[in-house]
């Protein structure tokens, strides 16, 4: 196998890297011709010589992949190494659906680690930063495995894990940490374990210098971020964004711009689509379109021409101002999260602007879907701040700032504060009370 990392890959120049990619595709396609997965979604097809010419083939999703799981336990069929090879076994999170079972060779892992040790970097964890990991460890990606971007990027990696915040708190503190990473509703969990158990502590007490987020949305929205900031003294930024059947980490803010960086144009081709249509739309600044990858140095599960779920905007394709080259892109929403209401497309990331914009509410919210639609009005859980009723003046101001700023009707039930779950893994923004009760 070639090597398939290039050093610096995030300054590199857009044309070598594009044909780094070209030439790891000649590889890489040879080992998908021989799937009979993909012999068979493909109706027979073969993979194409050019990178240019991959919208010929058809489009895989998590859907095809679950079934093909299912059929042929654990790893699918899509499985393109020999058992033997495999020297990590993850499960998803099953955010969306079935979890999946990934497997990554030693190739495989380490090339996750160097791709995520850039999106960390990028975000400004330095080598011997002291960083707490409190992801979940059990079989999720997110724990072990970025546990290892984190140590690629030179940090010095406390494991903590998720559970027990309490102990947390007092980790933090006598071991004089720096930087935590976590999911972005978390901070809410440990400010409550905060004022309970450690009533004469603030959060920005704890002195963290550095919060690197991943696992949800939030960290786009300016006013979300701004309390984080502002409740606990640190730098919020987005540093783990992924997709756990293709990289667990390839993208990050930087401390220059908020936006997306894509850390993995030598081993990862990113495509845009119509969400609905699957049509392909062109890769250049200013489209939105749902992100589409394939892989281009994958041994164990490779995947080609893979929908993500996630719409995004793409905002730039020229050197950012922190020098790199990598692509910018903000995240819009999931696919399979947008709600059409009276004809507009409205992803929860819209709703937690207002929300968090709203004074008088805690921050917290969900989306509560009675059904399958269509939707005349959005109906919409929200929580009044500590210490405040919640009464409909509340509701009423919400309904009028999302029907100004969405230009959607909205049906706002007020919760007291705390009524709303907070966890230490993905807070599920969108729920449909005919699934879940």
């Amino acid at each position: 196998m070639r090597e398939a990392l290039a050093d610096g890959a995030d300054f590199a120049e857009l044309e070598a890297l594009a044909r780094r990619r070209q030439t790891l595709w000649e590889d890489q396609r040879a080992r998908l011709a021989a799937s009979a997965f993909l012999h068979a979604a493909w109706d027979g097809a073969a993979p194409p010589e050019r990178l240019e010419d991959l919208p010929d083939l058809p489009l895989i999703d998590k859907a095809t992949l679950r079934e093909d799981q299912s059929a042929h336990p654990p790893f699918g069929s899509y499985l393109a190494a020999p058992p033997e090879r495999i020297a990590r076994v993850h499960r998803t999170s099953g955010t969306t659906g079935q979890a999946m079972t990934l497997a990554l060779s030693a190739e495989d892992a380490h090339q996750t680690a160097i791709v995520g040790a850039r999106a960390q970097r990028a975000a400004g964890l330095a080598p011997g930063v002291r960083v707490v990991h409190c992801l979940n460890y059990r079989l999720w990606m997110g724990g072990f495995t970025d546990h290892t971007t984190l140590e690629a990027a030179g940090a010095t990696v406390v494991p903590f894990g998720v559970g027990d915040s309490r102990m947390l708190i007092r980790t933090i503190r006598e071991l004089g940490v720096q930087a935590i990473s976590c999911t972005p509703s978390y901070p809410a969990v440990l400010e409550r374990v905060i004022a309970d158990d450690f009533p004469d502590l603030a959060p920005a007490d704890l002195r963290l210098e550095l919060g690197l987020f991943g696992g949800e949305p939030g960290l786009d929205d300016p006013a979300f971020r701004a309390r984080l900031e502002g409740v606990w003294g640190f730098q919020a930024r987005n540093a783990n964004y992924g997709v756990s059947d293709v990289f667990c980490n390839f993208a990050a803010q930087t401390a220059a711009d908020s936006s997306l960086h894509f850390m993995a144009l030598d081993v990862l081709h990113p495509e845009l689509i119509d969400p609905d249509s699957g049509a392909p739309k062109p890769w250049r600044a200013g489209e939105r379109g749902e992100l589409v990858l394939t892989h281009m140095a994958r041994e164990c599960q490779p995947l080609a021409r893979f929908r993500t779920g996630d719409v995004i905007d793409l905002v730039a394709t020229d050197r950012a101002p922190c020098g790199r080259t990598s692509p910018r892109f903000r995240v819009v929403g999931r696919a399979d999260d947008m709600v059409v209401v009276r004809g507009i497309n409205i992803f929860p990331t819209q709703i937690a602007a207002c929300v968090t914009a709203q004074a008088g509410l805690s921050g917290e919210y969900r989306i509560a879907l009675p059904g399958p639609g269509p939707y005349d009005r959005l109906p919409v859980q929200a929580e009044a701040a500590e210490g405040r009723a919640p009464d409909d003046a509340l509701a009423r101001a919400l309904e009028a700032r999302i029907k100004s700023e969405l230009g959607v009707s909205a049906t706002v039930h007020m919760l007291e504060f705390g009524a709303l779950p907070r966890t230490e893994g993905k807070t599920r923004r969108v729920v449909r009370l005919d699934e879940d009760g």
